[in-house]
C-alpha cells in the first residue's frame, strides 16, 4: 500500500474528543466516496432544527503536517488548555504529552491497575471541566475485573514518568471482555462527564437497563448519576449501543455517537437521553416489525467494510469519522440532524487504520492512527498524529 507522508512539523493549537470488530470496501477513484442510499435514516428529534450556517455539500481536507510518530497503540486524546495533546497508549497503559509547537513528547506516567488484553486496556481520557484549578486528568481503563473511570492529579513541575498522582476511582463496574469495550470519555457542554461503553460481546447488555453495558453513561465528575438523567438514581443516559467509541458535541450541543456495527450497518446517531438505539434487536436502521418499536434511527450507516467507527469530532459543519476497517476519515456535512449530502471519504488506505479524530478548535483537526494494535499493518514511523485543514 502505497502511503505519502508529510513531513512539516506544526505550530498549532488546541481541543479534543476512538478497532473495532468488523477490513477495507471499494471506493470510485478521486479519493471521495458516499456511502450507500439504501438504509439511510433521518433521525427525527426535537434537536432537528436547522444549523444557522449550513456546509457546502463536499468538502475537502488535506494533510498539513506530522506533529508526532512511533506513537504505541495511542487510543484516548484530550487537549489541555494550552493546546497541547494528551495522548493514552492503550497496550501499554502510559500516558504522554505532545507539544502542539514541535512535537515534543513527555512522558507522564502509567495509571496503576491496567490490564491489557484483545479491545481492552488504557482507552479513552479527558481533562477535567475544570482543570485550570484542579489539573485532574481522567481516564477509562480495564482492569482485571471491569472496565472504570479514574481521575488524576497531573503535575507537569515533577520529573517526566512521575507527573501522574495515585488514581482516584470515579466509577467502577463497567463491564470487560476481549471485544466491546466501549471506552470514549468526554465532558460535555453541561460540564457533566460522559462515558461511551461496549456490551462486552454479551447482547443481551445492551437492552437490559440494570447493566452498564452497551450504552452511553452520564456522571458528574465525582461519578454521581448526573441531574437530568432519565432515572434520578442512575448513570445510564441511553441504551441499546454495540460499541460506542466516538462522542462529540455540534454547536448546538447536541450529543453525536459513532456506533460498530457486526456484519452489515455502522451508525451514526444523534443521541437523546433514554432513548433505545435498538442493538441486538435493529442493527442500521428499524424495518419491518421492528420499525414501529420505538427505536431510534441512525442518522447515516455505512457498510462495516467502510468504516468501522472509532472517534469522531466536529468541525466546520460536520461531523468527522475516523475509521478503523475502512481506513478513511468521513465527512458527514449536516444542517442541524440532517445530513446535507451524502457522506463523503477521505485518505481511503492512505494511512491505514484511524483511531481518534480531535477538533482543534481553529477549524482544523488532529487524526491518530491505529496500526500498533494488532489488526492493522505498521509503516514506518507509526503510529502518527496528522494535522488536517479541512472544510
Amino acid at each position: 500500500m502505497q502511503r505519502r507522508f508529510s513531513t512539516a512539523v506544526l505550530a498549532a493549537a488546541s481541543l479534543l474528543l476512538a478497532a473495532g470488530c468488523s477490513a477495507g470496501g471499494a471506493q470510485p477513484p478521486g479519493g471521495a466516496s458516499s456511502a450507500p442510499a439504501k438504509n439511510r435514516g433521518t433521525a427525527a428529534s426535537p434537536g432537528a432544527t436547522p444549523s444557522s450556517a449550513v456546509p457546502p455539500a463536499k468538502g475537502s481536507v488535506e494533510v498539513t503536517g506530522t506533529l508526532a510518530t512511533g506513537l504505541k497503540s495511542p487510543w484516548g486524546v484530550a487537549v489541555l488548555p494550552g493546546g497541547d495533546l494528551l495522548v493514552a497508549s492503550r497496550d501499554t497503559g502510559k500516558i504522554v504529552r505532545i507539544a502542539a509547537h514541535g512535537g515534543k513528547i513527555t512522558e507522564l506516567g502509567s495509571v496503576p491497575g491496567v490490564e491489557p488484553g484483545g479491545e481492552g486496556g488504557l482507552l479513552g481520557i479527558a481533562v477535567s471541566a475544570a482543570f485550570g484549578t484542579d489539573h485532574q486528568v481522567y481516564a477509562y481503563f480495564t482492569t482485571a475485573s471491569d472496565n472504570r473511570v479514574a481521575r488524576m492529579n497531573y503535575d507537569e513541575r515533577r520529573p517526566p514518568g512521575d507527573q501522574l498522582g495515585a488514581p482516584d476511582t470515579v466509577f467502577k463496574g463497567i463491564p470487560k471482555g476481549r471485544i466491546h469495550n466501549g471506552g470514549r470519555i468526554a465532558f460535555g457542554p453541561d460540564r457533566m462527564l460522559y462515558v461511551g461503553t461496549g456490551e462486552t460481546g454479551d447482547t443481551g447488555l445492551a437492552q437490559d437497563k440494570r447493566s452498564l453495558g452497551g450504552k452511553i453513561l452520564r456522571m458528574t465528575p465525582d461519578g454521581e448519576p448526573a441531574h437530568g438523567n432519565p432515572e434520578a438514581d442512575s448513570v445510564v443516559y441511553d441504551y441499546g449501543h454495540r460499541n460506542v467509541q466516538g462522542l462529540a458535541w455540534d454547536d448546538d450541543k447536541r450529543l453525536w455517537a459513532s456506533e460498530f456495527g457486526q456484519d452489515t450497518w455502522d451508525e451514526l446517531n444523534v443521541i437523546e437521553p433514554g432513548r433505545n438505539y435498538g442493538w441486538p434487536k435493529v442493527e442500521g436502521r428499524a424495518e419491518g416489525r421492528a420499525a414501529g418499536a420505538g427505536f431510534m434511527d441512525p442518522v447515516e450507516v455505512w457498510r462495516t467494510a467502510d468504516a468501522s467507527p472509532s472517534g469522531i469530532a466536529w468541525a466546520k459543519g460536520s461531523i468527522w469519522m475516523a475509521s478503523l476497517r475502512g481506513e478513511r476519515l468521513w465527512r458527514i456535512p449536516l444542517n442541524g440532524t440532517r445530513p446535507v449530502a451524502a457522506p463523503r471519504a477521505f485518505l481511503k488506505g492512505t494511512y491505514g487504520r484511524l483511531r481518534t479524530v480531535v477538533a482543534a478548535g481553529d477549524g482544523t483537526l488532529w487524526l491518530v492512527t491505529s496500526n500498533t494494535d494488532g489488526r492493522g499493518t505498521p509503516h514506518k514511523g507509526d503510529d502518527r498524529i496528522l494535522r488536517l485543514r479541512v472544510s
